[in-house]
């Protein structure tokens, strides 16, 4: 212990500096969760990220409120990355101009944001280039929020207000005009088609007449395919983890019936094996997949000439209505902000329904209605299985990356199952790859 007189004077702390004080408001990071067949995904945005905290913040506001009050199945993604691109502009662009970020804030003066506003869609033309449509969707998702802001905030300036209800400054890019097929690529396209989904309903009917004899596996066996077809249909039963300990690794030991599921060339060698592709296999048979919708998408066209690739691919059950006259859709055109109801009448004379598939054939067999009739049939079983799933007549099951069977809106874009992908795979009634002229463009 010290002596007396060695004490030494103690110091004292100062008083920790209050806080900068700061609006409840805008305290806090924004989130959107949602779930999806058993799963949760979420977008966010931390306003405090950024020194335009206030405005980051009201957008962010505005990005929550219109996701929830437009029931957005993806979030609202498009808004929220918005959000950050400008904020992260903001920051980067007033600074130099002497200009400090966190005076922005869409119901304040000291900040000129329709000149913020014009400066980063510059930005945004020369970071993603002339042919890209990111600064268009981009500002067209910052300009809605303000709009929404605009609707119940009368501080706001008159000048933004104005400006979130003019469009973006730059519009889509529209690319080169496509000239159209040729009558006889039309033709070809058509008959190749056409084949394909008489293919595809055959290969269903075979499957499902093999399920009527299926069991849960668990009791009748693994080594019976009408038993692996069965556990198909309860997709959290089909999953290589629980294949694995039913079979030799060597899959030339496997059952000779389990072993014929899977693809061979003309030779009878086996093209693929193991057991992600006997999954996989064993969901071709029951369920259509991308490659099959495809067909169903060129025929389609081919018949709906005043209808768009994105009208189609986004229409839902609810949009498709069957009446006495043929069939009524509902399109929407999101780019357009358009929304219609077409009729495509039954043909007077209706063909003779196909004989390949009759519990597939509606009435009609390649008319719009029939089309649309057969593709609801075949789509069938995997909305049955897949329940959780969006009602998308273009219901796609593939393997997915956990190695199990999933159904998803068939999206088209991955490289083997593009429109350009499908045309390679087809043949002519001579065994010859379709002469089809470049580019493979679904719009011709």
């Amino acid at each position: 212990m010290p002596r007396r007189g060695e004490r030494k004077q103690r110091v004292r702390s100062s008083a920790p500096k209050p806080l900068p004080t700061r609006d409840l408001e805008y305290v806090g990071i924004r989130t959107v969760t949602w779930t999806r067949r058993g799963g949760t995904a979420s977008h966010f945005v931390n306003p405090a990220k950024y020194q335009c905290g206030i405005l980051a913040a009201q957008l962010a506001d505005e990005w929550i409120s219109y996701t929830r009050s437009m029931a957005l199945s993806d979030g609202g993604a498009g808004l929220a990355q918005a959000v950050r691109s400008f904020a992260k502009f903001v920051d980067r662009h007033l600074p130099p101009l002497g200009v400090d970020p966190a005076d922005a804030r869409l119901d304040g003066q000291k900040v000129d944001l329709v000149e913020v506003i014009h400066s980063w869609e510059e930005d945004l033309r020369q970071q993603h280039g002339l042919r890209s449509n990111s600064p268009y969707a981009k500002t067209n998702c910052l300009l809605t929020l303000i709009e929404q802001r605009a609707l119940k905030d009368t501080r706001m300036p008159e000048a933004l207000r104005v400006r979130a209800q003019a469009p973006p400054a730059y519009p889509t890019y529209q690319g080169e005009p496509l000239d159209e097929f040729s009558n006889a690529e039309r033709i070809a396209l058509r008959d190749a088609a056409r084949d394909a989904v008489r293919a595809m309903e055959a290969r269903l009917v075979r499957g499902r007449d093999m399920l009527e004899h299926g069991v849960d596996p668990r009791e009748g066996g693994w080594h019976a395919p009408a038993n692996l077809l069965w556990a198909a249909t309860h997709p959290w039963l089909l999953a290589v983890e629980i294949l694995k300990p039913q079979f030799r690794q060597n899959v030339l030991s496997w059952p000779e019936p389990v072993k014929a599921l899977l693809p061979t060339a003309p030779d009878g060698t086996l093209l693929k094996r193991g057991f992600s592709y006997l999954v996989a296999e064993l969901g071709h048979l029951l369920f259509p997949t991308e490659m099959d919708l495809q067909a169903f998408r060129v025929l389609l066209m081919l018949g709906m000439s005043d209808t768009s690739p994105e009208e189609l691919h986004f229409l839902q059950l609810p949009d498709i209505e069957f009446t006495d006259g043929g069939v009524r859709l509902v399109q929407r055109k999101m780019r357009a902000h358009r929304v219609r109801a077409d009729l495509h009448p039954e043909p007077e004379e209706k063909l003779e329904l196909e004989k390949e598939a009759p519990e597939f054939a509606g009435n009609g067999a390649w008319d719009i209605p029939g089309l649309l009739r057969r593709l609801l049939a075949a789509t069938e079983l995997s909305r049955a299985v897949f329940p959780d799933a969006d009602p998308w007549p273009f219901l796609a099951v593939e393997r997915r990356r956990r190695g199990g069977l999933d159904a998803e809106l068939a999206d088209f874009t991955v490289r083997e199952r593009r429109f350009g992908g499908w045309i390679a795979a087809q043949r002519d009634a001579a065994g010859k790859p379709l002469k089809i002229s470049e580019p493979y463009e679904i719009r011709r």
